[in-house]
């Protein structure tokens, strides 16, 4: 994909990324230039001249033409886009004003048969055929939504011209809300995660991963987890930040004793979260905050509790595995120090602090990644070691004008499914029946929902998964009761556990391919490593404290009895009780199992029969430890 971009096609993404940023800060800071001010569909209009049209000088026609150089038609596709693009921004009140997504002129109705088609390819080449595909039937639902024989996934009909002018003119599909809020807030969060990469955030937080966890025991595969979640909080893209991260922390981990697949596993589980993590997270949280109608800080915070009992279950389980095989830390000499790492790079962690600050005590939303980009690029001008030079600038403009378009490229035509689905009239009925098919039960819907978005998982990205379920299983949940941001994290969660679940797994076989082992067994153990996602799910669905929806004292409470409950879920799955140093059969594997599950239950009964337990737990074992101790000395 690189070779095939020289100089001067490298110079033409530089500036569409430049003229598209410089009209997203003028639409979100309200500068109005020259006095002109853009309504929001002329605005998205024109973010799809400047990223959905540099999608065809990017990625190749396929893996077989166009792979070498930009040919003539990925150039002519690019020119189309940015001529259709523009013709329908400079005509966006007329869109408006005189209904065109209903009756068009012959130009307009043209060009909508055009985009539609365009936007379909674009996501093939962001995201693959099978999504392509997925995304086609979808779109051309309404075609004859009709004359299906269920009659819960009947709908109302359109012809061909008024599906594509509702697709490319309406307001409920390319258009509708996973691209308003791509094109308002997640450019800057995605210009911001490339800053923070390309000015050597990757860097420092590997080496205070290193400088804080490396002397630990199994602290090579501690140091992996960290910064492999940092990295991937910074990317949300779990394979690319296996690909970023992996070399560096799978050979260190084997180089350390540990397995060349648990090495691999403990990359793909921990970089398989960062999509799950504030504050910056993946593209699916930002979708939220437009399904749910919330402040993008209430979905962060709502994430902060299960992300960090995710990373945490991870952690305890690696530091079972390596009490239990004797593993050690990183020798003295392997270590950074500490305080060189932060006066080197403080910047990079105030930054984040920045940015949380921006976010949630300011309410600047849109605004806080780039006041915070702005602070990053002052403080690299005095940068000694590295400092911001035109062509490292350059560079930075070239990978987030990738980066941008290739997420704009898959959420405008995700916007196909919404639109296909709000057309024809079936995502009100679709809710209404899994309702009337599982009745009041809660539970049936969590598993059925959980089974849907891991199988989606398998051929469509995580936001794709993210905004089918959203208007089809979401409203479900929370017509039986389940909190709408718990509803919908729920989604999110188990649409990311694909990236380590045979049969796909693709985190898990990316990492595979750098440990040199065996994918499939790879993949399994990274299940076990990410246990805690797919249980935790489960639980906070029914216990809305744990995404902070409830009480202070219900959300601390929740909090506290998790972390417990995730410890001895960690000591369960890896069975090894960490404190008392013995190794658990089977069935004690499943008794301590039931101890952390009760913990994480809702209701005090459970918190309380969950907190004494866990003493007389500790009690058994150091009792029959030192059993064993005295039966083999005599």
């Amino acid at each position: 994909m690189e070779h095939r971009i020289n100089k001067f096609w490298k110079n033409i993404i530089v500036i569409f990324t430049l003229i598209g940023i410089f009209l997203t800060l003028n639409q979100i800071f309200f500068w109005n230039f020259l006095g002109v001010t853009l309504i929001t569909s002329a605005y998205l209009y024109l973010a799809l001249t400047c990223f959905l049209s540099i999608v065809f000088l990017i990625y190749p026609f396929s893996s077989k033409y166009g792979k070498d150089k930009v040919p003539f038609y990925d150039v002519l596709l690019f020119l189309l886009t940015i001529v259709i693009t523009i013709y329908f921004a400079i005509n966006a009140e007329n869109i408006i004003n005189f209904g065109w997504d209903y009756q068009a002129p012959g130009t307009a109705s043209i060009f909508s048969v055009l985009l539609w088609i365009l936007v379909i390819d674009a996501l093939r080449r962001c995201a693959g055929l099978p999504i392509a595909i997925i995304t086609t039937v979808f779109s051309i639902y309404p075609l004859f939504a009709n004359k299906i024989p269920i009659q819960f996934l009947q709908g109302v009909s359109l012809d061909f011209m008024s599906t594509a002018q509702t697709h490319s003119m309406g307001v409920g599909s390319i258009l509708g809300l996973p691209l308003q809020t791509a094109a308002t807030i997640l450019i800057g969060f995605l210009l911001f995660g490339v800053v923070l990469q390309q000015t050597g955030g990757a860097n420092f937080f590997y080496d205070l991963a290193q400088a804080v966890f490396g002397r630990a025991r199994g602290g090579s595969a501690k140091v992996s987890i960290v910064s492999s979640g940092f990295m991937g909080m910074m990317s949300g893209s779990a394979v690319s930040n296996v690909l970023t991260t992996g070399p560096m922390t799978i050979p260190a981990m084997k180089k350390s004793g540990f397995d060349g697949k648990y090495a691999a596993a403990v990359e793909a589980t921990a970089s398989s979260g960062g999509s799950i993590t504030p504050p910056i997270m993946g593209t699916a949280a930002f979708l939220m905050v437009s399904f749910i109608g919330v402040p993008y800080s209430t979905v962060a915070l709502a994430a902060a509790i299960p992300a960090f009992l995710y990373y945490f279950g991870i952690f305890m389980q690696i530091d079972a595995y390596s009490a239990k095989n004797g593993l050690v830390g990183l020798s003295k000499s392997e270590i950074p120090k500490i305080l060189n790492v932060l006066r080197t790079g403080w910047p990079y962690l105030l930054s984040l602090f920045l940015l949380i600050f921006l976010i949630t005590a300011m309410n600047f939303e849109a605004q806080a990644p780039f006041y915070t980009i702005l602070f990053l690029l002052i403080v690299s001008l005095f940068n000694k070691e590295d400092r911001m030079s035109v062509s490292k600038l350059i560079d930075i403009v070239y990978s987030s004008g990738k980066t941008i378009a290739e997420i704009l490229g898959i959420i405008a035509g995700v916007g196909l499914i919404v639109g296909g689905l709000s057309i024809s009239g079936v995502s009100l009925s679709l809710a209404r029946e899994l309702i009337s098919l599982v009745g009041d039960n809660v539970f049936l819907i969590l598993v059925a929902g959980a089974i849907t978005s891991f199988v989606l998982g398998m051929g469509m990205t995580v936001s794709a998964v993210y905004v089918f379920l959203a208007i089809v299983m979401a409203p479900a949940l929370v017509q039986l009761g389940v909190n709408p941001i718990a509803a919908h994290l729920f989604v999110i969660y188990w649409a990311t556990v694909s990236y380590i679940t045979p049969p796909v797994a693709l985190a898990s076989f990316a990492a595979a391919g750098i440990a040199k082992s065996p994918p499939m067994s790879t993949s399994l153990v990274a299940m076990k490593l990410g246990a805690v996602k797919y249980v935790i799910p489960f639980f906070f669905a029914i216990n809305p404290a744990l995404v902070a929806q409830g009480s202070l004292q219900e959300v601390i409470m929740a909090f506290a009895t998790g972390v417990l409950g995730v410890f001895i879920l960690a000591c369960g799955f890896e069975g090894w009780l960490i404190g008392v140093g013995v190794r658990l059969a089977w069935v004690e594997r499943i008794f301590v199992i039931a101890i952390g599950a009760l913990l994480l239950f809702p209701g005090w009964y459970t918190d309380i029969i969950g907190i004494i337990a866990v003493p007389f737990l500790y009690m058994y074992f150091r009792v029959k430890k030192k059993k064993y101790v005295v039966v083999r000395e005599v």
